[in-house]
C-alpha cells in the first residue's frame, strides 16, 4: 500500500503537540473558550490524549496531542503517531516545537501508522492524513515508509502464500521495479553451484530451495545484504510443538527486512553498489529431510555437524555469507529471525547486533538513536569459539548446553566471512502488541538505523 503525505496545497486543522511540563504555557496561548473547553475534557497532555477543539460554527479549529511527561516519553516510541486513530478524517498538520529527530520520528511514525494488511480482509483506510512537517526530507521518509511496508506484507503474509516461490516472486518484482539484475539457483543446481547447505535444509520440502541474487547499481562501495529466507520452519526432524510453529510464517523475517531495506536504497538512489542474497527454504520433514548428527559440507569447506535439524537458520546464511565475501565488498551485513536466545536476552523490541568493528558498531548505536530504531551491540565473545567446535567435524550447528545461544550463533555465522567489514543482526520481525505507528505483526528492525549508518558501514 502507499504510505503517503496529504496534499501540501490541501486546507489542513492545526493539532498542537504537547509535552505535560508545558501544558500550562500551552494554555496561555489559548482563547478562553478553548482553555474551558480543554479544561472540562479533563486534559492533561498524558501519553497519546487527543481533545478536537471546536470553531464558534460547531466545526472543527483544531486538536491538541499529548505526549505525557519525560519518563513517559523514554518509554515509547512515535508517540505522535497515537493521534492518527484518534483524529476525525480529514487533512492535519504539526503545530509543535520539535528538535530535526522528533520531527522526523513524528512524520515517518504519521505514515507508519496508516499501514494496513488488508490482503485477506478490507480494512477501512486512514482517515486522517498528515501534511509533510516543514524540514522533513519528503522523499526519504516516504521511501523508508514504502520499504517498512514491504517487509511487514511480506512477514504477514502465510506461508502458504509467502513459500519459495512467492518469494521468490517478490524479489523478482522488487528488482524489475528499480532495474536490477536478478537471479536464482534452484533445487539440485544448488548442489551444481557448490551451495550444499541451503540445499540441504530446504530438499526435503515440495517446494524447492534456492538462492536470490539481486545486483543494483555501477558505482561506489559495494554493500552486501543476506536475509534468511525460511518461508517456515518446522524444526525439521527435531519438530517444533505446534505452539512453538505458530509464528514460524516470519521465519522469513531477515529476508523481509533486507528486501524493505534494499527497496529503501534504491528509491533513495544512493550511491553506492547494492547486493543482495536471500537463501529462500522451507525446513519440512519428508524421507529426505536432513538428520541429526548428519554432517554437511558447506560452500567454504568447513564441515558441520547437525545436532539440531531446527537450527537450520545458521546453515542456508554460512553458504550465502561465503558466496558473498568471495568478492570484494564493502561491507557484508546478515539479518535473521535467528535465535529464541536473542528474546530471552533482550526481548521482542531491542535487537541484539554483532560486529568486530568498533566503527561500526558506535555509528550503528548512533543511528539507532537518532532514527529510534532499537539496536544493541552483543559481544563476539572468543572463549565461546570452542563451544560451536563439536571435534567430529569442523563446526557444531547447535552447540549443547543451551547458554549464549545468540553469541555462539554469531560466532557460527562470522566463520564464513574472512574479508569483508561483517554486521550480523538477530532481529524477531514481530511485533507482539499494538503500538504506536507499529500495529501486532510483521515489523521491520534494524534497517532505519542501518540506512543512516550506512557510509560508516561501508568505511567512507
Amino acid at each position: 500500500m502507499s504510505l503517503c503525505f496529504a496534499d501540501p496545497a490541501a486546507a489542513s486543522w492545526p493539532l498542537h503537540v504537547v509535552a505535560a511540563e508545558d501544558l500550562a504555557g500551552f494554555r496561555d496561548t489559548l482563547a478562553e473558550p478553548h482553555r474551558r473547553w480543554l479544561d472540562a475534557a479533563g486534559f492533561g497532555a498524558g501519553a497519546g490524549e487527543v481533545v478536537v477543539l471546536p470553531d464558534a460554527g460547531g466545526g472543527i479549529a483544531g486538536a491538541v496531542l499529548g505526549m505525557g511527561d519525560a519518563a513517559a516519553r523514554a518509554r515509547g516510541r512515535f508517540g505522535v503517531a497515537r493521534a492518527a486513530a484518534r483524529l476525525p478524517a480529514g487533512v492535519w498538520h504539526l503545530e509543535a516545537r520539535l528538535s530535526p529527530e522528533d520531527r522526523d520520528e513524528a512524520a515517518l511514525g504519521w505514515l507508519l501508522a496508516q499501514y494496513r494488511f488488508d490482503r485477506y480482509r478490507k480494512a477501512a483506510a486512514p482517515g486522517a492524513l498528515l501534511k509533510a512537517p516543514a524540514g522533513v526530507d519528503v522523499r526519504r521518509i516516504e521511501a523508508i515508509a514504502a520499504g517498512e511496508a514491504l517487509t511487514r506484507d511480506l512477514v504477514n503474509t502465510p506461508a502458504a502464500d509467502m513459500g519459495p516461490d512467492e518469494l521468490e516472486a517478490a524479489f523478482f518484482d522488487l528488482a524489475a521495479r528499480f532495474g536490477a539484475a536478478a537471479a536464482a539457483v534452484r533445487g539440485a543446481d544448488l548442489l551444481a553451484r557448490n551451495l550444499p547447505m541451503i540445499h540441504a535444509v530446504g530438499r526435503a520440502s515440495a517446494r524447492a530451495p534456492r538462492l536470490l541474487d539481486m545486483r543494483w547499481g555501477t558505482a561506489g562501495p559495494q554493500l552486501t545484504l543476506v536475509g534468511k529466507g525460511v518461508c517456515f520452519d518446522t524444526g525439521g526432524l527435531d519438530l517444533k510443538p505446534s505452539s512453538g510453529m505458530l509464528l514460524m510464517k516470519k521465519d522469513m523475517g531477515g529476508a523481509a527486512t533486507v528486501m524493505g531495506l534494499a527497496r529503501m536504497i534504491m528509491a533513495l538512489d544512493l550511491p553506492i553498489r547494492l547486493r543482495v542474497l536471500i537463501p529462500a527454504v522451507e525446513n519440512a520433514i519428508s524421507g529426505d529431510a536432513m538428520r541429526p548428527r548428519d554432517i554437511l559440507t558447506s560452500r567454504k569447506g568447513l564441515t558441520v555437524e547437525i545436532n539440531n535439524t531446527d537450527a537450520e537458520g545458521r546453515l542456508v546464511l554460512a553458504d550465502a555469507l561465503a558466496l558473498a565475501d568471495e568478492e570484494e565488498t564493502g561491507a557484508i551485513v546478515s539479518m535473521a529471525t535467528l535465535t529464541g536466545a536473542a528474546r530471552v536476552a533482550l526481548g521482542p523490541d531491542l535487537v541484539p547486533f554483532y560486529t568486530d568493528h568498533d566503527d561500526i558498531a558506535a555509528a550503528l548505536a548512533g543511528a539507532a538513536a537518532k532514527v529510534r530504531d532499537p539496536l544493541w551491540r552483543m559481544p563476539l565473545w572468543a572463549p565461546y569459539e570452542p563451544m560451536i567446535e563439536p571435534g567430529i567435524a569442523d563446526l557444531d550447528n547447535a552447540p549443547a548446553g543451551g547458554m549464549a545461544g545468540s553469541i555462539t550463533a554469531a560466532l557460527f555465522l562470522r566463520r564464513f566471512v574472512d574479508r569483508a567489514r561483517y554486521v550480523h543482526f538477530d532481529i524477531y520481525a514481530h511485533q507482539p502488541t499494538d503500538a504506536p505507528a507499529r500495529p501486532r505483526g510483521g515489523v521491520g528492525q534494524g534497517a532505519r538505523a542501518l540506512l543512516e549508518a550506512l557510509p560508516a558501514v561501508l568505511g567512507v
